[in-house]
């Protein structure tokens, strides 16, 4: 998974928990807050690409689009 995110990726994850991380030394209930908007955007950019990707017919390269073994 590292290796698809890349360099840029990867600091950006980090940037990512260290600001998450900051916020939360201060203010835990908004660190929490503010953790559930990340996770509700990574879940809306994931539905909408591998939606996007399965128009294609590329619909199991996201993972998680069940079928099992084909």
């Amino acid at each position: 998974m590292l290796g698809k995110l890349g360099a840029k990726g990867i600091v950006g994850v980090l940037l990512l928990i260290g600001g998450l991380g900051v916020v939360a030394w201060q203010q835990p209930i908004v660190a929490a807050g503010i953790g559930l908007v990340v996770v509700g955007f990574v879940l809306i950019a994931w539905g909408l690409i591998s939606g996007l990707m399965s128009s294609f017919g590329l619909g199991g390269m996201m993972g998680g689009g069940g079928g099992g073994f084909e």
